[in-house]
């Protein structure tokens, strides 16, 4: 089956593993007709890129629920994230210092923010530093490190020793999913040890997350979420989560609930 371009065969190889599992070398040679010489090359880009994970022998295995870029879900349940951002924005008093996650629903709240005057917002994520550059009521501070490209967000070392110079209001993360269960999903244990430590810097902790993140666990990296913490979702979240996660003292707003 000729693919033509690196990047079409990629995706390509990306699904067959989403859909068939471990896939060798040697198969995949054959199935597009290149070396595996190449293979090995797009494997290891792929892996870079956060898309497939590496097994002995040479045999590839797709996580179970492969990780969007940003970009991807910039686009994905655009009027739950724009309610849920104009939700959290109204919480945000003049004078307040408050930090921002990486991720599309947090920087939907940064656009927002826009108009915010006397207001200080610290962040790690390039959408929010991009949605605040050029605003000059907005003082920004941006929270560094190394950058993870595919989730658009600073993480490590220094991020974590940035935080420790600065306290703040009020503190938005994202999240990959949130259960009951376990708390909030993250497809990286940098970024659930990041979110530990922005959460005990600030006075109040908002998590915030459209429905379809609702009772989801696509990865196996967790953050406890605590009882005082706010998640903010929307009205077609799982009712089941929603009043497990209130039982355990988890204030739940939901934006549009009549």
């Amino acid at each position: 089956m000729p693919v033509n371009g690196a990047r079409a065969r990629r995706d390509r190889i990306v699904h067959l593993a989403t859909t068939t599992g471990l896939t060798s070398v040697e198969e995949l040679s054959r199935t597009f007709g290149v070396t595996a010489s190449t293979i090995r090359r797009d494997l290891a880009q792929l892996t870079a890129d956060g898309r497939l994970a590496r097994t002995y022998g040479g045999a590839m295995a797709l996580v179970a629920h492969p990780e969007a870029s940003l970009r991807q879900r910039t686009g994905e349940a655009f009027e739950a994230k724009r309610a849920i951002a104009l939700w959290a924005a109204s919480t945000v008093r003049a004078g307040e210092t408050v930090l921002l996650d990486a991720g599309s629903t947090v920087g939907a709240l940064a656009h927002e923010l826009r108009t915010a005057e006397g207001l200080t917002v610290a962040t790690t994520g390039l959408t929010a530093l991009q949605e605040l550059a050029d605003v000059e009521t907005v003082q920004v501070e941006c929270i560094g490190g190394t950058l993870r490209p595919l989730s658009q967000s600073f993480l490590g070392p220094l991020a974590e020793a940035a935080l420790e110079r600065m306290t703040f209001d009020r503190v938005f993360l994202g999240a990959d999913g949130v259960t009951a269960e376990h708390g909030i999903c993250e497809a990286d244990l940098r970024q659930t040890r990041l979110k530990e430590l922005m959460a005990r810097r600030a006075e109040a902790v908002y998590v915030l997350a459209h429905s379809a993140k609702i009772g989801r666990r696509p990865f196996h990296t967790w953050v406890r979420l605590p009882p005082g913490w706010t998640l903010v979702t929307d009205a077609d979240a799982d009712p089941g989560e929603i009043r497990a996660l209130r039982a355990q003292g988890v204030e739940v707003t939901i934006v549009g609930d009549e």
